[in-house]
Protein backbone atom coordinates (compact mmCIF):
# COMPACT_ATOMS: atom_id res chain seq x y z
CA UNK A 1 0.00 0.00 0.00
CA UNK A 2 1.12 3.72 -0.91
CA UNK A 3 2.50 6.17 1.77
CA UNK A 4 1.71 8.85 -0.22
CA UNK A 5 -0.75 11.24 0.26
CA UNK A 6 -2.93 13.76 -1.54
CA UNK A 7 -0.27 15.70 -2.43
CA UNK A 8 2.10 15.93 -5.21
CA UNK A 9 5.74 15.55 -4.98
CA UNK A 10 7.83 18.19 -4.80
CA UNK A 11 10.04 20.34 -7.57
CA UNK A 12 12.60 18.53 -5.65
CA UNK A 13 11.98 15.22 -5.54
CA UNK A 14 11.87 13.28 -9.04
CA UNK A 15 8.52 12.14 -10.29
CA UNK A 16 7.72 8.90 -11.13
CA UNK A 17 4.09 8.72 -13.22
CA UNK A 18 2.72 5.94 -14.44
CA UNK A 19 -0.11 5.77 -17.34
CA UNK A 20 -1.95 2.50 -17.61
CA UNK A 21 -3.87 1.91 -20.78
CA UNK A 22 -6.32 -1.06 -20.43
CA UNK A 23 -5.87 -3.18 -24.07
CA UNK A 24 -9.11 -2.94 -26.31
CA UNK A 25 -11.00 -2.64 -22.88
CA UNK A 26 -14.38 -3.45 -23.88
CA UNK A 27 -13.23 -6.39 -26.38
CA UNK A 28 -11.01 -7.69 -24.19
CA UNK A 29 -13.58 -8.53 -21.71
CA UNK A 30 -16.11 -9.68 -24.42
CA UNK A 31 -13.30 -12.20 -25.47
CA UNK A 32 -12.58 -13.17 -21.40
CA UNK A 33 -16.59 -13.95 -21.03
CA UNK A 34 -17.09 -15.78 -24.34
CA UNK A 35 -13.74 -17.44 -25.18
CA UNK A 36 -15.22 -18.66 -28.90
CA UNK A 37 -14.55 -15.16 -29.64
CA UNK A 38 -10.62 -14.98 -29.05
CA UNK A 39 -8.54 -15.48 -32.07
CA UNK A 40 -11.37 -13.36 -34.29
CA UNK A 41 -11.99 -10.22 -35.42
CA UNK A 42 -14.43 -8.45 -32.85
CA UNK A 43 -15.67 -5.36 -32.50
CA UNK A 44 -18.30 -3.64 -29.56
CA UNK A 45 -20.20 -1.07 -31.25
CA UNK A 46 -23.37 -0.68 -32.59
CA UNK A 47 -25.06 -2.35 -34.99
CA UNK A 48 -24.67 -1.34 -38.85
CA UNK A 49 -28.42 -0.87 -40.03
CA UNK A 50 -28.82 1.59 -37.24
CA UNK A 51 -25.66 3.95 -37.99
CA UNK A 52 -24.17 2.13 -35.16
CA UNK A 53 -19.84 3.05 -34.99
CA UNK A 54 -17.30 0.91 -33.56
CA UNK A 55 -16.52 1.82 -29.83
CA UNK A 56 -13.51 -0.56 -29.40
CA UNK A 57 -11.85 -3.77 -31.83
CA UNK A 58 -9.45 -6.20 -30.60
CA UNK A 59 -6.22 -6.46 -32.18
CA UNK A 60 -7.44 -8.80 -34.88
CA UNK A 61 -10.23 -6.48 -36.13
CA UNK A 62 -7.54 -3.68 -37.03
CA UNK A 63 -5.84 -5.70 -39.21
CA UNK A 64 -8.01 -5.10 -41.27
CA UNK A 65 -7.99 -1.42 -41.04
CA UNK A 66 -10.98 -1.27 -37.97
CA UNK A 67 -10.80 1.22 -35.37
CA UNK A 68 -12.66 3.00 -32.67
CA UNK A 69 -15.18 5.49 -34.11
CA UNK A 70 -15.58 4.14 -37.17
CA UNK A 71 -18.99 3.31 -38.63
CA UNK A 72 -19.90 0.34 -38.33
CA UNK A 73 -21.02 -0.44 -41.64
CA UNK A 74 -17.51 0.89 -42.86
CA UNK A 75 -16.20 -1.36 -40.62
CA UNK A 76 -17.72 -4.40 -42.23
CA UNK A 77 -17.07 -3.59 -45.57
CA UNK A 78 -12.98 -3.61 -44.13
CA UNK A 79 -13.53 -6.70 -42.80
CA UNK A 80 -16.59 -8.71 -43.42
CA UNK A 81 -16.09 -11.38 -41.52
CA UNK A 82 -16.26 -9.23 -38.44
CA UNK A 83 -18.24 -10.16 -35.42
CA UNK A 84 -19.75 -6.96 -33.90
CA UNK A 85 -21.33 -7.61 -30.40
CA UNK A 86 -23.37 -4.95 -28.31
CA UNK A 87 -21.60 -2.87 -25.87
CA UNK A 88 -22.12 -4.07 -21.79
CA UNK A 89 -21.50 -0.42 -19.96
CA UNK A 90 -22.67 -2.25 -16.50
CA UNK A 91 -19.74 -5.13 -16.95
CA UNK A 92 -17.36 -2.58 -18.15
CA UNK A 93 -17.63 -0.37 -15.25
CA UNK A 94 -17.15 -2.97 -12.68
CA UNK A 95 -14.12 -4.85 -14.04
CA UNK A 96 -12.83 -0.74 -14.45
CA UNK A 97 -13.91 -0.39 -10.69
CA UNK A 98 -12.32 -3.26 -9.66
CA UNK A 99 -8.56 -2.27 -12.22
CA UNK A 100 -8.87 1.73 -10.34
CA UNK A 101 -9.34 -0.49 -6.70
CA UNK A 102 -5.90 -2.25 -7.48
CA UNK A 103 -4.27 0.91 -8.64
CA UNK A 104 -5.18 2.85 -5.40
CA UNK A 105 -3.30 -0.11 -3.55
CA UNK A 106 -0.01 1.35 -4.66
CA UNK A 107 -0.80 5.24 -4.34
CA UNK A 108 -3.76 7.47 -3.20
CA UNK A 109 -2.32 9.56 -6.51
CA UNK A 110 -4.89 8.65 -9.26
CA UNK A 111 -6.15 10.14 -12.29
CA UNK A 112 -8.89 8.15 -14.22
CA UNK A 113 -8.63 9.41 -17.79
CA UNK A 114 -11.73 6.98 -18.63
CA UNK A 115 -13.29 3.46 -17.71
CA UNK A 116 -9.89 1.95 -19.55
CA UNK A 117 -7.12 4.09 -18.12
CA UNK A 118 -5.41 6.40 -15.17
CA UNK A 119 -2.14 8.06 -14.25
CA UNK A 120 -0.91 7.33 -11.09
CA UNK A 121 2.03 9.33 -9.72
CA UNK A 122 4.33 7.05 -7.44
CA UNK A 123 6.93 9.30 -6.41
CA UNK A 124 6.59 8.88 -3.16
CA UNK A 125 5.28 5.14 -2.93
CA UNK A 126 7.27 2.64 -0.77
CA UNK A 127 5.57 -0.30 -2.58
CA UNK A 128 7.70 -2.62 -4.93
CA UNK A 129 10.71 -0.65 -2.91
CA UNK A 130 10.05 2.62 -4.87
CA UNK A 131 10.28 1.24 -8.42
CA UNK A 132 8.23 2.61 -10.53
CA UNK A 133 9.13 -0.20 -13.33
CA UNK A 134 8.34 -2.69 -10.43
CA UNK A 135 4.95 -1.27 -9.54
CA UNK A 136 3.82 -1.04 -13.05
CA UNK A 137 4.55 -4.72 -13.49
CA UNK A 138 2.85 -6.26 -10.18
CA UNK A 139 -0.45 -3.95 -11.33
CA UNK A 140 -0.57 -5.99 -14.88
CA UNK A 141 0.09 -9.20 -13.44
CA UNK A 142 -2.43 -8.34 -10.86
CA UNK A 143 -5.02 -7.24 -13.33
CA UNK A 144 -3.90 -10.45 -15.61
CA UNK A 145 -4.04 -13.00 -13.25
CA UNK A 146 -7.46 -11.74 -11.61
CA UNK A 147 -9.67 -10.48 -14.16
CA UNK A 148 -8.61 -11.58 -17.08
CA UNK A 149 -7.47 -8.43 -19.36
CA UNK A 150 -4.35 -7.19 -20.01
CA UNK A 151 -3.19 -3.60 -19.31
CA UNK A 152 -0.13 -1.74 -21.19
CA UNK A 153 2.31 0.58 -19.08
CA UNK A 154 4.41 3.70 -19.45
CA UNK A 155 6.25 4.90 -16.55
CA UNK A 156 8.48 8.49 -17.16
CA UNK A 157 9.09 11.49 -15.12
CA UNK A 158 5.72 13.31 -16.70
CA UNK A 159 2.17 12.69 -17.53
CA UNK A 160 3.01 13.55 -21.08
CA UNK A 161 5.42 11.05 -21.78
CA UNK A 162 4.15 8.42 -19.76
CA UNK A 163 0.78 8.44 -21.94
CA UNK A 164 3.24 8.09 -24.95
CA UNK A 165 5.37 5.25 -23.71
CA UNK A 166 2.26 3.51 -22.50
CA UNK A 167 1.24 2.94 -26.38
CA UNK A 168 5.39 1.85 -27.04
CA UNK A 169 4.78 -1.85 -26.52
CA UNK A 170 1.42 -2.01 -27.19
CA UNK A 171 -0.37 -5.10 -26.06
CA UNK A 172 0.46 -6.51 -22.61
CA UNK A 173 4.13 -4.28 -22.52
CA UNK A 174 5.46 -1.40 -21.00
CA UNK A 175 8.01 0.93 -21.79
CA UNK A 176 10.32 3.18 -19.39
CA UNK A 177 11.57 6.90 -20.30
CA UNK A 178 14.32 7.61 -17.83
CA UNK A 179 15.09 11.29 -16.89
CA UNK A 180 18.26 11.12 -18.46
CA UNK A 181 16.66 9.59 -21.60
CA UNK A 182 13.74 12.34 -22.00
CA UNK A 183 15.46 14.68 -24.42
CA UNK A 184 17.06 11.58 -27.10
CA UNK A 185 13.42 10.01 -26.55
CA UNK A 186 11.73 13.21 -27.90
CA UNK A 187 13.89 14.86 -30.01
CA UNK A 188 12.72 12.15 -32.48
CA UNK A 189 9.49 11.66 -31.61
CA UNK A 190 6.97 12.88 -34.47
CA UNK A 191 4.67 15.87 -33.76
CA UNK A 192 1.61 14.05 -34.04
CA UNK A 193 2.34 12.32 -30.33
CA UNK A 194 2.37 15.84 -28.98
CA UNK A 195 -0.21 16.26 -25.96
CA UNK A 196 -3.03 18.12 -27.79
CA UNK A 197 -1.85 17.92 -31.43
CA UNK A 198 -4.87 16.99 -33.25
CA UNK A 199 -5.23 16.37 -37.05
CA UNK A 200 -5.53 19.19 -38.05
CA UNK A 201 -2.64 20.95 -36.02
CA UNK A 202 -0.47 18.24 -37.33
CA UNK A 203 -1.53 19.05 -40.94
CA UNK A 204 -0.43 22.61 -39.89
CA UNK A 205 2.54 21.51 -38.23
CA UNK A 206 3.79 19.44 -41.26
CA UNK A 207 3.01 22.43 -43.51
CA UNK A 208 5.67 24.45 -42.13
CA UNK A 209 8.23 22.04 -42.40
CA UNK A 210 8.00 20.42 -38.98
CA UNK A 211 7.70 16.51 -39.22
CA UNK A 212 9.53 15.40 -35.30
CA UNK A 213 9.90 17.68 -32.67
CA UNK A 214 13.36 17.85 -33.23
CA UNK A 215 12.04 19.98 -35.55
CA UNK A 216 10.00 22.04 -33.77
CA UNK A 217 12.61 22.92 -31.48
CA UNK A 218 14.02 25.03 -34.23
CA UNK A 219 11.35 27.31 -33.98
CA UNK A 220 11.08 30.39 -31.22
CA UNK A 221 8.45 30.79 -28.72
CA UNK A 222 7.56 33.69 -29.67
CA UNK A 223 7.27 32.26 -33.96
CA UNK A 224 5.47 29.34 -32.38
CA UNK A 225 3.03 32.00 -30.37
CA UNK A 226 2.26 33.71 -33.67
CA UNK A 227 1.01 30.98 -35.53
CA UNK A 228 -0.71 28.89 -32.39
CA UNK A 229 -1.49 31.67 -29.46
CA UNK A 230 -0.82 30.45 -26.50
CA UNK A 231 -0.92 26.70 -27.58
CA UNK A 232 2.33 27.70 -29.27
CA UNK A 233 4.07 27.59 -25.65
CA UNK A 234 2.93 24.23 -24.79
CA UNK A 235 4.39 23.21 -28.33
CA UNK A 236 7.13 24.73 -27.11
CA UNK A 237 7.95 23.22 -24.22
CA UNK A 238 5.95 19.58 -25.24
CA UNK A 239 8.95 19.10 -28.42
CA UNK A 240 11.33 19.34 -25.03
CA UNK A 241 9.55 17.16 -22.94
CA UNK A 242 8.60 19.56 -20.21
CA UNK A 243 5.18 18.59 -18.35
CA UNK A 244 4.48 20.36 -15.43
CA UNK A 245 0.84 19.04 -15.08
CA UNK A 246 -0.27 17.04 -11.62
CA UNK A 247 -2.06 13.86 -11.29
CA UNK A 248 -5.35 15.09 -10.41
CA UNK A 249 -7.43 13.44 -8.03
CA UNK A 250 -10.77 13.48 -8.59
CA UNK A 251 -12.49 10.66 -6.94
CA UNK A 252 -12.41 9.86 -3.04
CA UNK A 253 -11.94 6.42 -2.00
CA UNK A 254 -15.07 4.86 -0.98
CA UNK A 255 -13.58 1.39 0.95
CA UNK A 256 -10.79 -0.87 1.09
CA UNK A 257 -10.83 -4.33 0.98
CA UNK A 258 -8.43 -7.41 0.65
CA UNK A 259 -9.46 -10.81 -1.08
CA UNK A 260 -8.15 -14.31 -1.52
CA UNK A 261 -9.27 -16.98 -3.81
CA UNK A 262 -8.73 -20.25 -2.60
CA UNK A 263 -6.51 -23.52 -4.85
CA UNK A 264 -9.17 -25.50 -2.77
CA UNK A 265 -12.68 -24.58 -1.79
CA UNK A 266 -13.42 -24.19 1.88
CA UNK A 267 -15.59 -26.73 2.55
CA UNK A 268 -17.35 -25.58 5.90
CA UNK A 269 -18.29 -22.01 7.93
CA UNK A 270 -15.58 -23.34 10.34
CA UNK A 271 -12.57 -23.52 7.30
CA UNK A 272 -13.65 -19.94 6.41
CA UNK A 273 -13.31 -18.37 9.89
CA UNK A 274 -10.31 -20.02 10.18
CA UNK A 275 -9.07 -18.10 7.54
CA UNK A 276 -10.22 -14.45 8.70
CA UNK A 277 -7.62 -13.90 10.76
CA UNK A 278 -4.90 -13.25 7.93
CA UNK A 279 -6.70 -11.28 5.45
CA UNK A 280 -7.74 -9.51 8.40
CA UNK A 281 -3.88 -8.56 9.06
CA UNK A 282 -3.15 -7.75 5.38
CA UNK A 283 -6.43 -5.04 5.52
CA UNK A 284 -5.31 -3.77 8.75
CA UNK A 285 -1.98 -3.27 7.10
CA UNK A 286 -3.16 -1.62 4.32
CA UNK A 287 -5.94 0.58 6.18
CA UNK A 288 -3.25 1.99 8.73
CA UNK A 289 -1.27 4.46 6.02
CA UNK A 290 -4.90 5.77 5.43
CA UNK A 291 -6.54 6.38 8.46
CA UNK A 292 -5.10 9.98 8.60
CA UNK A 293 -7.12 10.80 5.57
CA UNK A 294 -10.48 8.85 5.93
CA UNK A 295 -12.53 7.24 8.75
CA UNK A 296 -14.45 3.78 9.03
CA UNK A 297 -17.79 4.27 7.98
CA UNK A 298 -19.05 0.46 7.80
CA UNK A 299 -17.45 -3.15 7.52
CA UNK A 300 -18.11 -5.94 4.98
CA UNK A 301 -17.55 -9.37 3.99
CA UNK A 302 -17.52 -11.05 0.31
CA UNK A 303 -18.28 -14.87 0.03
CA UNK A 304 -18.36 -16.48 -3.47
CA UNK A 305 -19.27 -19.76 -3.08
CA UNK A 306 -18.23 -22.31 -5.46
CA UNK A 307 -21.31 -21.79 -7.94
CA UNK A 308 -19.59 -18.57 -8.34
CA UNK A 309 -22.87 -16.86 -6.56
CA UNK A 310 -21.26 -13.60 -4.66
CA UNK A 311 -22.62 -12.26 -1.30
CA UNK A 312 -21.58 -9.48 0.83
CA UNK A 313 -22.73 -8.89 4.69
CA UNK A 314 -21.91 -5.58 6.02
CA UNK A 315 -22.74 -3.38 8.73
CA UNK A 316 -22.40 0.43 10.22
CA UNK A 317 -19.00 0.40 12.21
CA UNK A 318 -16.45 3.20 13.18
CA UNK A 319 -13.14 1.35 13.80
CA UNK A 320 -10.75 -0.97 12.25
CA UNK A 321 -11.16 -3.23 15.10
CA UNK A 322 -11.89 -7.33 14.72
CA UNK A 323 -14.83 -7.29 15.77
CA UNK A 324 -17.87 -7.47 13.57
CA UNK A 325 -16.12 -9.67 10.70
CA UNK A 326 -16.65 -12.89 12.34
CA UNK A 327 -20.28 -12.28 12.39
CA UNK A 328 -20.71 -10.88 9.27
CA UNK A 329 -18.63 -13.97 7.89
CA UNK A 330 -21.31 -15.86 9.59
CA UNK A 331 -24.00 -13.95 8.23
CA UNK A 332 -22.93 -14.03 4.99
CA UNK A 333 -22.06 -18.15 4.63
CA UNK A 334 -25.40 -19.53 5.70
CA UNK A 335 -27.15 -17.63 2.93
CA UNK A 336 -25.97 -20.43 0.70
CA UNK A 337 -24.33 -23.00 2.44
CA UNK A 338 -22.25 -23.96 0.68
CA UNK A 339 -18.18 -24.15 -0.27
CA UNK A 340 -16.45 -21.08 -0.92
CA UNK A 341 -13.57 -20.08 -2.98
CA UNK A 342 -13.24 -16.38 -2.18
CA UNK A 343 -13.22 -14.43 1.08
CA UNK A 344 -12.94 -10.46 0.61
CA UNK A 345 -13.12 -8.58 4.01
CA UNK A 346 -12.93 -4.55 4.01
CA UNK A 347 -14.62 -1.59 5.22
CA UNK A 348 -16.27 1.42 4.02
CA UNK A 349 -14.43 4.80 3.98
CA UNK A 350 -15.50 8.25 4.12
CA UNK A 351 -13.02 11.32 4.07
CA UNK A 352 -11.99 13.13 6.83
CA UNK A 353 -13.20 16.87 6.91
CA UNK A 354 -10.17 18.33 8.59
CA UNK A 355 -11.78 21.74 8.23
CA UNK A 356 -14.54 20.90 10.07
CA UNK A 357 -12.07 19.57 12.70
CA UNK A 358 -9.84 22.75 12.64
CA UNK A 359 -13.32 24.86 12.98
CA UNK A 360 -14.08 23.04 16.00
CA UNK A 361 -10.85 23.19 17.45
CA UNK A 362 -10.96 27.09 17.24
CA UNK A 363 -14.72 27.34 18.77
CA UNK A 364 -13.35 25.27 22.02
CA UNK A 365 -10.50 27.32 22.25
CA UNK A 366 -12.78 30.69 22.24
CA UNK A 367 -15.37 29.04 24.96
Amino acid sequence: MSESSLTPAPASLQRKIIHCDCDCFYAAIEMRDNPELRGKPLAVGGASDRRGVVATCNYEARRFGVHSAMATATALRHCPQLIVVPPRMDKYREVSRQVQAIFSDYTDLVEPLSLDEAYLDVSRTQACRGSATLIAEEIRRRVRETLGITVSAGIAPNKFLAKVASDWNKPDGQFVIRPEQVDEFVLQLPVKKLYGVGTVTAARLNAMGIQTCEDLRGWTPEALQARFGSFGARLYELSRGIDHRDVKVERQRKSLSVETTFVHDLPDLAACLRELPALYEDMLRRWQPMAERYRIGGKFVKLKFNNFVTTTAEQAADNSGTSLFADLLEQAFHRHDRPVRLIGVGLRLLPVDHRAADQLSLALEQT
